[in-house]
């Protein structure tokens, strides 16, 4: 699907040298020359990129901005401005224009220009989509993602989620474990009932079995009434337990009878109650190697593996990142009662490039800082935190982050990896200007790529 353009400008030679320019670069183009016209075209027809001329006689460019930003907000806006009305245009750019192109233009940075307003106008794009699939999917529990590996994570919620059976997520955390939970939930047959989440990890393991079992009135000190466990609450629905791999070894021993049995009694009882739940646990630890030290019983492990979804770093998708900022983006515009702001393709290339080793969670606590603190509609490199856009910071953190005991050349090469995957993002995906940012030439760069099979496309 080719991006449309629209061109607007009273000046016909303008407008005739646009549509040439842009029809033979492969875009489709609509000129037009009257601004009251262009808006009405805008009502009617889809537009993926707007240039306008900034001084025209019925409305001028800052009125066609103003008019998309509160109409069309996801349509990126090119400002075309005389040398002498500069200034008129830095400041449209402050108010939520895409860039500026000063006249006479020089057809290469037009075309530049374009192709990376081109790029955020297909990434807003594929972005209403998903969210519109996802909402007949999912509901309000949206999982965000086009990448292959998230693709395959979704396959694998429609084929669980209708079953009965036990699932264990896993994957580091932060990359949106409980949502995936929340998906298995709402796609089987037990929608209608509760979905009862614990997180075995925030509570010692004596305050744990009451939370999970409940206990009878006077059965422990504080114990002044009858309480119902989490099991028994999502009875005819599903039970969450997160951080499962954190279980004591007792607690790991009344959590199988529980699942071999369906019933238990409450602490400080002698009633057996049975459930009817669907369990789906998940854990950011290597519990077959936790079974092989003895921390982890393997009966419960097996009991918990019958089918498996494990969750991708955000580094190992991060064409997905773009999707997942626009969509926070949008939360937190919402929550904060602000105009939404888009961010530059500069600084998308920055949020590609980094590491994220707080994963989804982390990238959210970023945009969220971005579309409060960011002083326009923009959100350029400037607007990122030091630990996006400082080098030496990033590197700082991820030698920190890697274990004290490691294969140095198995190490160096996970690096090596991981920075010329990054000098293509940043140089959107041109070798030439990758290998520049390396300091190596074409020749050895391709070398690197076939090594670590790593693509040379998005």
């Amino acid at each position: 699907m080719s991006t449309h353009i629209l061109c607007l400008d009273d000046e016909p030679n303008y407008v005739l040298i646009l549509e040439a320019l842009l029809s033979e670069e492969g875009y489709s183009v609509t000129a037009l020359s009257d601004p009251e016209t262009a808006l009405a075209y805008l009502d009617e027809s889809e537009v993926d990129v707007v240039i306008t001329d900034m001084k025209m006689p019925k409305l001028t460019g800052q009125q066609v901005l103003d008019h998309i930003k509160k109409n069309f907000p996801y349509i990126p806006v090119m400002i075309m401005t005389a040398y002498g009305s500069i200034e008129g245009a830095v400041e449209a750019m402050k108010l939520g224009a895409f860039d500026y192109i000063t006249k006479p233009f020089a057809n290469e940075e037009l075309l530049l220009s374009v192709r990376k307003a081109s790029q955020m106008a297909e990434t807003q794009r594929q972005y209403r989509v998903l969210q519109e699939s996802l909402s007949l999917r999912y509901g309000k529990h949206q999982i965000i993602g086009n990448s292959k590996v998230m693709q395959t994570v979704l396959a694998m919620i429609d084929r669980a989620g209708p079953s009965k059976a036990t699932v264990l997520i896993t994957g580091e955390s932060g990359t949106g474990k409980e949502l995936v939970a929340k998906a298995i939930h709402f796609s089987s047959t037990r929608d209608s009932g509760p979905f009862i989440s614990v997180n075995c990890a925030a509570l010692n393991p004596g305050v744990l079995e009451s939370e999970l079992f409940g206990h009878e009135k006077g059965s422990f000190t504080g114990a002044v009434a009858r309480k119902r466990g989490r099991f028994e609450l999502a009875h005819g629905g599903t039970l969450f337990l997160d951080e499962i791999g954190e279980l004591s070894q007792d607690m790991q021993v009344k959590l199988l009878r529980v699942l071999q049995e369906r019933s238990f009694e409450r602490v400080g009882g002698t009633e057996q109650i049975s459930v009817d739940i669907r369990l789906v646990a998940a854990t950011n630890k290597d519990l077959p190697e936790a079974v092989k030290n003895g921390t982890f019983r393997e009966d419960l492990y097996y009991r918990l593996n019958v089918i498996q979804i494990e969750m991708p770093a955000l580094r190992e998708r991060r064409e997905d990142i773009p999707l997942l900022a626009a969509h926070f983006a949008q939360k937190y515009a919402k929550e904060n009662e602000i105009e939404p702001k888009v961010f530059s393709p500069e600084a998308v290339g920055y949020l590609m490039g980094y590491e994220w080793p707080g994963n989804v969670r982390q990238l959210e606590n970023v945009v969220e800082r971005c579309m409060v603190l960011a002083g326009s509609d923009t959100i350029g490199v400037d607007d990122l935190p030091p630990e996006i856009k400082d080098e030496e910071a990033q590197f700082k953190s991820a030698v920190d982050l890697l274990p004290v005991k490691l294969d140095l050349s198995d190490t160096l090469e996970k690096i090596e990896a991981a920075l010329v995957r990054r000098a293509l993002v940043r140089s959107d995906f041109v070798q030439v200007k990758a290998a520049e940012l390396l300091g190596v030439s074409k020749s050895l760069l391709q070398y690197k790529l076939k090594k670590y099979k790593i693509s040379a496309h998005p």
